[in-house]
């Protein structure tokens, strides 16, 4: 249901783009707006991973210079049956998380040195195997081609604004066309992205919380980083507001209800739902990450973040 879904959506997005190409320019600005489309989602499949990953700083970590987070994240891929993601460090206070990637075997996984530092070893295990759940449902791919229909979309409303009112163009709607193609396409393709973003959040969930088996441990990462996210703000996501629906919780206010304009649904809807599952899974929410290499009681993880046994890192490094 949720790729139907989700499918529909983007088709819905693509019509939208041609349609404001169309008010543009007719025939022909339809297929020079097919064209723009083609050329920005080929190029979002190839580079939104690194694009994404230098907006934010973020450094990649090993076994040697983050041996606990590192191998919570091999744990849980190997769980999950994924290949190995890159593993990568943000230094920002906020506890937040993300995953970009165009496939499994091109996918990684952030977590900012907030997260790391606030949450249990358990909560950290919750988030990296929600982040893992977008990686193997695909949605990272899935929200780079919404978003990048979105924002080509507001950029051809800026220049139905600067085009629009020239006699000689080939308009067939006049002024009527040019405000649809400022105002009512970029509301709607924005509504658009958001939707698509409120879908695939309660799949990760669930997937996530069945990938760590313990449902509970991620919903107390949820309310965490929600609190958190009202208090300590994230300066980078706030210069890039467009990167927000990739974020476990939204970087930028943290929105409490599930409407519109929000790009992830409510807190308290995620984590009544996983508080669901794990009253319907209870004989298994106990089990470890993996049998063989059973997780460590709940604690949080080192004052480092990265598992040095609470040693001081290194001055050179990913978090200096």
């Amino acid at each position: 249901m949720n790729l139907m879904r989700t499918a529909m959506l983007l088709a819905f997005m693509t019509a939208l783009f041609m349609a404001v190409g169309f008010l543009i320019g007719g025939r022909g600005g339809m297929m020079i707006a097919l064209v723009i489309a083609a050329g920005m989602n080929f190029f979002s499949y190839w580079n939104s991973d690194s694009m994404v990953l230098r907006m934010y700083r973020a450094q990649e970590v090993d076994e040697r210079t983050a041996p606990e987070y590192y191998g919570i994240v091999r744990d849980l891929a190997g769980n999950a049956g994924l290949p190995m993601p890159k593993v990568y460090v943000i230094d920002n206070p906020q506890p937040n998380a993300f995953a970009t990637g165009r496939n499994p075997e091109n996918a990684a996984v952030a977590a900012s040195t907030g997260l790391l530092n606030a949450l249990t070893y358990d909560e950290v295990a919750g988030v990296m195997a929600h982040e893992l759940a977008h990686v193997q449902n695909r949605d990272t791919l899935t929200m780079t081609l919404t978003a990048t229909l979105a924002g080509a979309i507001s950029m051809l409303g800026n220049f139905a604004f600067f085009f629009g009112g020239n006699r000689e163009n080939n308009n067939p709607l006049g002024f009527i066309g040019v405000l649809v193609a400022m105002i009512v396409a970029p509301f709607a393709a924005m509504i658009v992205q958001m939707a698509v973003s409120r879908t695939r959040e309660y799949s990760a969930d669930r997937r996530g919380a069945e990938i760590c088996c313990k449902p509970l441990a991620l919903a107390s990462a949820l309310a965490k980083i929600s609190n958190f996210a009202h208090q300590v703000p994230n300066a980078e996501a706030e210069r890039n507001p467009a990167t927000a629906h990739m974020f476990i919780i939204n970087p930028l206010s943290g929105e409490r209800m599930d409407n519109l304009f929000s790009t992830h649904p409510a807190t308290e809807n995620r984590i009544a739902a996983l508080q669901q599952m794990a009253q319907e899974m209870q004989p298994v929410s106990t089990r470890p990450v993996r049998a063989d290499n059973p997780v460590r009681k709940s604690r949080s993880v080192p004052p480092t973040g990265w598992g040095r046994g609470g040693s001081e890192p290194p001055k050179k490094g990913p978090w200096s």
